[in-house]
Formats: structure tokens, C-alpha cells, sequence
């Protein structure tokens, strides 16, 4: 992909020399850590050493009295509680945590997950009714439920309690449940606004483990969970969700619940499991499920008592995300295909692409897939119960919600934020959409938003790449958002010994006068670049550094991001 570099501004150099004296480290790697706003020693322990005991008062979250209190009474009375989650990730994780910690001590409790296609996203009136007519007296909901007014009002007419869990941004008025938490909710003093909606629910298993006097050890078993969410919904890795996520991963990679071992399996995934890895190997595993067919199946894994009947479910999940896989891998091809025509027919700002019988379950996926070639704003539309309907994802700094909100006129509904968005159509309506939203776009967007951005962390000169630079960048891990892995350049080098390695990717040591460092640099999918590496041209070089490990000998590899020639 062909990237436009963004260079970070220095950090302020009195705050960098600062640092760089007080914690040892070097001014580069303090400079990287100032932009990160992490400025002073107290600053940089709570960073580089993550504290369960710095986890902040589940209390100070709006309602957490009312929930604490309400769910006590339920059990206390012997009451039916149903733990009610969406169908993602973070609504299947949220559901497995709650339900599991709940099932721990307390027999009548059993979980409801709406099916997609039937109910749709959040919560429905069936599982409300559903609910009411099973005799559940309280429903926590855990990762929907902040805009669910009607539904809410319903469960009140029928005699059903709700706890609602969320962290999407709610509207200008709450449902009336019994409690609202939420860490976006206005009048909420929660320090920390970005946690998943699993961790919304962690909270209150916090808060009702300290209100009962139970062991907050019980409660940690369970991060495995948590992480998974934070990782797979793309929530900032900062603040309360690093802690998280620092122990999460630490329980993920050294004592995992059976069923996210056995995914662990199934994704033939070796120690030191990182963000990345659940992303892009955990994560569409447990949400294929949901994606094709019924989350439950999902569910079901996750709380696995045992190895071996977690390997069996991991087995069916694994079918169901093959089936996923190869959707998404054929209407991708046809996406690609589809653009291609079209792009003989003149240049397009946009991507709006309609196809009655691509799978409803995959389209957000292929409008990625679809942006990593064609990078623009792009909708996938698919037929589902006679309509039109679809998923949006945008480019770097392109309000996609508000391209589609100014075609509103042609749509029945739609919903979403800057950079993701669901929208439903007429089907007869879909050219008219698509020659507005290309009109819209095409005035607002800019050339800034028609190249993607790679931001580079700091310029390095080759020697400075060394085992004691790496293990502090090691220790800033884990990385995702809101702490990406820090990507540094090096300029005027050259190549030598290049190589490509099954047709597509290059491997080259690279040369800078004057430095007697030469690192291995891999490049996936840069094999196009051999000629010119080859030629001795010199160029400037974007990267990640890692380590390799090959035969008990471990060295420092270059990850190649993007490679500039002047």
C-alpha cells in the first residue's frame, strides 16, 4: 500500500532530557514516550508496570450502587437471572464472564443471545418476551441496551428487571431500567470512558465481589475473557484497559479457560500471544459463530468446563469460521472484480457496491478488505428480507457517518460513527444511492484522505538498533490502540543480499554510511521492490523491530512497513 509518512513532532525537549535522566533511557526512546504522554517516573512505572491495585473504584460508575444492590436481592431471593449479550465478540466474552462467574456460585442463572438475522443487533422485544415468559425476574445486558427505550419500557409492563452494561454513547434520553451503566452516560464520573462492554460488566463483578467480601482473585480468573474483548473491539490500550489487558493477556498465555485454549489450538498459536494475535486469530473465530449462525455456539465454548469438550465445540466453531473464511474470500474476489469494471468507466472518490446473494454476515469484512486495495470510502450492500442493507468503513479522517446522513432522503434507516456505519435501502433505491453518496463524497473528501497514513514514531540511525533498545520497546507492549507499536524510520540506507522468499515477500540486510549495524529486514508482500533494492538505489525505510527466533538463536529483525526511493 502506498503510504503517505507522517512524521510525529518532536516532544518537548526539556520534558525528553528529563525523562531520559530519570528513568535511564535514551533520548529517542524518551521522546517516543513523551508523545505517548508519559513524561515523569511515577508516569512511566504505572506504564511499565502495570498494577491490578490501580484499577479504579467500580463505585464511581454512575448506578453501580442500584445494580450492586439489585442483583444482591436477586440472589439472596432465589430469583431467575438471564445474562442477555449481543452477538460480537465483546458481547459474546461480555455474556461467557458474566454468566461464568455468576454459574460459579449461584444455580439459576442462564445467558440469551439474539440471533442476527431474526432480532438484529441489541436488545429485542422477543428476548424481552422471552424473558418474561420463562419467568427470569432480572436481565443484566451486557454490551447493548443504552438506546433500547421501548424495549426497556416493555420489560416494565411485562415485570422484568434490567441492568443494562454498555459503553456505546447514549442518547439524549436513558431507558428507564433499574440501572444504566455506562462510563459515556453524561452524568457519569467513571474516570476511565473506554472500557469494552465487557469490562463494563467486569465493574460490576468487581463491585459485587467487594460488596459480598469474595476474593478478587476469582474475579481475575476470568480476564483471559476480558482481553479478548478489549483486543477484538478495538478499544484504546490505554489507562484502565492496559492494566487489563497486561494481565489479561498474561492469563490468555500461561493458564487459559478450556475453551480459549482449545481456540489457541485450533489457531496453532504459539506462546507469547499477543493484541494482533487475538485480532486477527482468536477474535473472528469466536465471532464467526455469530456472523453465519447462532452466537450461542460462541457462548457455549467459552464457558467449557473441560479440554476436551472444548476441543469438540472449537471443532464446530472452526467449521463455521472455514464457511466464514470462504464467504468472505469469494465476495471479496467478486468486490474486487466488480471495481475493477467499473474503474474503466472513470475515476470514483467512493466504493458503493450492491449484490442481492453476498452473505449479510461477511460485508463489513469485505468493505475492509476492499479499502486495503481501492483505499476510499466504501459501502457493501447485500438483499436481506427484501431490502437493501449494508456496512460502511472509511478512510483515515473521513466522516462516513455524515456522507450518509446527507443521503438520508433515500434510505429507511442508519446508523454508526466516523468511521463505520450500517445503513438499509430499497433495493430500487440502491443506483440513486450510489450516484449521491460518490457526489457527496467527491466534495468532501480531500487528498489527505485518499492515501493512508503510516505516523512514524522517530528517524534511527542503524546503530542505535541494539538489544537494550529493544527490550525497553518490549516492555512498552501491549500494543493496539491508543499505544500503537512504535514504527521508526531510517534514511539513505541501501541493500544487500536480497532475497525473495516464496514469490511475494523480500528478506535484505540494509547499509547506512558510516554505521556498523547491517539488521535483516523482512518485507511480506514487497517482492515487486526487488529489482530496484537490488540495484544498490538508495531509499528510505519505514519499520517495526522484533525479534526472531530461529533454532534457539534469537536476533533483531526489521519489519518493513513501507520503503520510500527518492
Amino acid at each position: 500500500m502506498d503510504y503517505r509518512w507522517k512524521h510525529k513532532d518532536k516532544a518537548n525537549s526539556e520534558l525528553v532530557e528529563h525523562l531520559s535522566n530519570e528513568i535511564n533511557v535514551n533520548p529517542t526512546l524518551a521522546n517516543v514516550l513523551v508523545n505517548r504522554g508519559i513524561s515523569d517516573f511515577q508516569q512511566a512505572k504505572d506504564f511499565f508496570r502495570p498494577d491490578l491495585d490501580k484499577l479504579h473504584d467500580p463505585y464511581l460508575m454512575k448506578d453501580m450502587d442500584v445494580a450492586v444492590q439489585r442483583l444482591h436481592q436477586a440472589i439472596e431471593k432465589s430469583e431467575n437471572i438471564l445474562v442477555y449479550g449481543d452477538y460480537d465478540v465483546d458481547g459474546t466474552t461480555s455474556v461467557a464472564l458474566f454468566y461464568g462467574f455468576i454459574r460459579s456460585f449461584y444455580p439459576n442463572v442462564a445467558f440469551y443471545i439474539p440471533d442476527r438475522y431474526k432480532e438484529g443487533y441489541g436488545i429485542s422485544e422477543k428476548g424481552v418476551r422471552y424473558a418474561a415468559e420463562n419467568n427470569f425476574s432480572l436481565v443484566v445486558s451486557l454490551d447493548c441496551g443504552i438506546k433500547a427505550l421501548d424495549k426497556i419500557d416493555l420489560a416494565n409492563e411485562l415485570g422484568v428487571d434490567f441492568i443494562i452494561c454498555d459503553h456505546h454513547t447514549p442518547g439524549e434520553t436513558l431507558p428507564q431500567a433499574i440501572a444504566v451503566l455506562d462510563p459515556k452516560r453524561k452524568d457519569c464520573p467513571y474516570p476511565f470512558k473506554e472500557l469494552s462492554g465487557c469490562g463494563v460488566g467486569f465493574k460490576l463483578i468487581q463491585a459485587f465481589s467487594q460488596f459480598t467480601g469474595r476474593n478478587q482473585n476469582n474475579l481475575y480468573a476470568f480476564l483471559d475473557l476480558l482481553v479478548i474483548s478489549i483486543a477484538s473491539d478495538i478499544v484504546p490500550i490505554s489507562g484502565e484497559n492496559r492494566i487489563l489487558a497486561y494481565f489479561g493477556l498474561e492469563r490468555l498465555n500461561n493458564n487459559p479457560r478450556p475453551g480459549i485454549k482449545a481456540l489457541i489450538l485450533k489457531g496453532k498459536l504459539e506462546k507469547d500471544i499477543n493484541i494482533t494475535d487475538i485480532v486477527f486469530k482468536i477474535g473472528p473465530r469466536i465471532n464467526a459463530s455469530g456472523r453465519l449462525e447462532h452466537a450461542k455456539a460462541s457462548v457455549e465454548l467459552l464457558i467449557s468446563k473441560d479440554l476436551d469438550e472444548a476441543v469438540r465445540r472449537a471443532e464446530l466453531v472452526e467449521d463455521v469460521n472455514a464457511a466464514r473464511k470462504n464467504f468472505d474470500e469469494n465476495i471479496t474476489r467478486e468486490a474486487l472484480e466488480m471495481i475493477e469494471a467499473k474503474e474503466m468507466d472513470g475515476e470514483f472518490r467512493s466504493t458503493v457496491l450492491f449484490k442481492e446473494d453476498w452473505h449479510k454476515g461477511v460485508i463489513g469484512i469485505v468493505a475492509s478488505r476492499c479499502i486495503e486495495k481501492y483505499y476510499r470510502p466504501t459501502i457493501i450492500l447485500t438483499e436481506s428480507n427484501n431490502k437493501a442493507t449494508g456496512s460502511a468503513r472509511s478512510v483515515f479522517d473521513f466522516n462516513i457517518y455524515e456522507a450518509i446522513e446527507e443521503c438520508s432522503d433515500l434510505l429507511e434507516q442508519f446508523g454508526g460513527h466516523k468511521y463505520a456505519a450500517g445503513l438499509t435501502l430499497s433495493v430500487e433505491n440502491v443506483p440513486a444511492f450510489q450516484e449521491k453518496f460518490e457526489s457527496v463524497v467527491s466534495n468532501r473528501v480531500s487528498e489527505i484522505h485518499m492515501k493512508p497514513i503510516l505516523e512514524i514514531d522517530d528517524e534511527l540511525i542503524l546503530d542505535q538498533i541494539n538489544y537494550r533498545f529493544y527490550n525497553i520497546l518490549k516492555q512498552m507492549t501491549p500494543f493496539g490502540p491508543g499505544n500503537p507499536e512504535p514504527v521508526f524510520c531510517a534514511n539513505q540506507v541501501f541493500a544487500e543480499n536480497v532475497r525473495v522468499l516464496k514469490d511475494k515477500h523480500l528478506r535484505f540486510d540494509i547499509i547506512q554510511d558510516g554505521q556498523s549495524t547491517k539488521p535483516v529486514c523482512i518485507g511480506f508482500g514487497f517482492a515487486d521492490y526487488y529489482d530496484l533494492l537490488n540495484s544498490k538505489m538508495r531509499f528510505n525505510i519505514a519499520f517495526e523491530i522484533r525479534e526472531n527466533t530461529f533454532r534457539n538463536t534469537s536476533s533483531l529483525q526489521l519489519y518493513v512497513k513501507d520503503i520510500k526511493f527518492d
